[in-house]
């Protein structure tokens, strides 16, 4: 995820710190060395990561803004640990937080996915020789608790602040490097953004899985029958270029990064695997399945950012064997058979997916559903068409009346079953001198049967207990 930079030029950030006994430095300066030595790296070996700086004291400036639209930041704030004093200060804003519990003007937690890095140009005993610690990590709480706290070892020197930024690159901007298998052939590359360790929280002692280093495509699928499967990542699979003069991702320049470089001008001169399968699955409308550690997998597809440019995604897919249910468990798929090995004369032609589950699913029965309006207001006009063509229409009129009866009593609505109680009274007493006897006597005993179920009496209010016809004789 993009990277945006939060730099403390407060007053106190000019603060001095002796180097050596010699030269006197400025806290800004320790910072400006750390944030050098992170822009560097990225430059070399995380180029496709997006940057904003920004500089803030009592305001706030934007230096450097990004060049593309996100919805997900790691936010790294370099400060002093100096909370500040008087009204918009942080010491201020956390107390003003806790008396009101709610403070609408207080920017966090993000309405995005974030983590908070925090880098304290100062050591943790200077912090703690006052309540700033238990500020910033009241801060770090605030933004959801996903990042870390880094403080300064020893003296406040250069070394000591590129020890606390190299923590940071290790932790977080360390590439993510990995090699892909298909049968006997491989092709190193890089995943990009890092994949982060996944949770599985229904387990019942949950740890974190993460990405293995081997990535194993086990088989093709036509991107039909994969559709549009729920992913809970999706990353940039990049060759690394294997060049004599080149040992790094990519050959372009940096105007060239300023959008995303394609597989063929990652991998440089040589053949590579890679880009074969990048060209393969493109025109073959095919995505790959790629084995990410024990029963857990993704899928490997082209994706087009333009008419002339395209590049090799993945996508991660839930923990699991079975993480999308239309194609059953990963494991358990295979070749699809030639015809001569087809001893069930199947249609090879078409798809076998979706698999169809050994259970019955309960929403596979048919139950009454009413989502819109129109839906209920059918099922009435139904249960009316059949009451008066009563009595040819009696075992139809009951059998009706009993699926609405169920479906109230499931979803509590007593005063639908009141309702149509009403509405079968109503028709009672509009039937014509015509009618067959026995027409009144079933509407009668209808409504009164509803309306018995309406008060919620469990005598009459059973789900097993329904309505059945009144058995009368109009003979003699």
């Amino acid at each position: 995820m993009p990277t945006v930079v939060l730099m403390d030029v407060s007053l106190s950030m000019t603060r001095p710190v002796s180097l050596d006994g010699i030269e006197e430095f400025q806290r800004k300066n320790l910072a400006v060395h750390g944030l050098n030595m992170l822009f560097e790296h990225m430059a070399s070996n995380y180029r496709l990561e997006f940057t904003s700086l920004m500089a803030f004291s009592s305001l706030w400036e934007l230096l450097v803004p990004f060049t593309r639209d996100y919805n997900a930041l790691q936010v790294v704030l370099v400060t002093d640990g100096s909370l500040g004093i008087g009204k918009g200060s942080l010491r201020h804003s956390l107390q003003t937080l806790k008396q009101r519990g709610d403070d609408k003007k207080f920017p966090l937690p993000f309405p995005f996915p974030t983590k908070l890095f925090i880098m304290c140009i100062a050591n943790a005993e200077e912090l703690q020789m006052t309540d700033a610690m238990d500020n910033l990590e009241e801060l770090l709480c605030l933004s959801g608790g996903d990042g870390q706290i880094f403080t300064m070892e020893g003296p406040l020197c250069m070394k000591s602040v590129q020890t606390m930024f190299g923590k940071l690159i290790d932790l977080v901007y360390s590439p993510f490097h990995a090699v892909l298998h298909c049968g006997n052939l491989s092709s190193d590359v890089q995943v990009f953004p890092r994949p982060e360790p996944v949770v599985m929280d229904e387990e019942v002692e949950p740890m974190p899985r993460t990405v293995s280093t081997d990535l194993e495509i086990v088989g093709f699928i036509e991107i039909a029958d994969i559709a549009s499967p729920p992913v809970i990542s999706r990353h940039l699979v990049l060759p690394i270029a294997v060049n004599k003069d080149v040992d790094e991702v990519g050959t372009g320049t940096t105007d060239e990064l300023e959008e995303e470089p394609s597989a063929s001008q990652m991998a440089g001169k040589s053949p590579n695997f890679c880009v074969l399968l990048h060209g393969s699955l493109k025109v073959e409308g095919m995505v790959a399945l790629v084995q990410l550690g024990p029963e857990w997998y993704g899928m490997l597809y082209s994706q087009a950012d333009s008419k002339k440019k395209s590049n090799l995604m993945m996508s991660l897919f839930d923990p699991g064997p079975e993480p999308l249910p239309w194609l059953g468990k990963i494991s358990h798929l295979g070749p699809i058979s030639e015809a001569a090995d087809n001893p069930y004369g199947e249609d090879d032609s078409k798809s076998p997916f979706p698999v169809q589950p050994q259970v019955k699913r309960s929403y596979a029965q048919n139950v009454t559903v009413w989502i819109k309006a129109s839906g209920l207001q059918t099922d009435v006009q139904k249960i009316l068409r059949n009451a008066r063509k009563l009595p040819d229409k009696t075992q139809t009129f009951y059998k009706e009346l009993n699926r609405l009866r169920k479906a109230a009593l499931a979803f509590g609505f007593w005063e639908l079953l009141k309702g149509v109680a009403d509405l079968l009274e109503r028709e009672c007493t509009m039937l014509p001198d015509s009618a067959h006897p026995d027409a009144a006597f079933q509407l009668s005993h209808a409504a009164q049967q509803l309306k018995l179920a309406s008060t919620g009496d469990s005598q009459y209010a059973a789900f097993d207990h329904n309505i059945v016809p009144m058995h009368t004789d109009f003979s003699s």
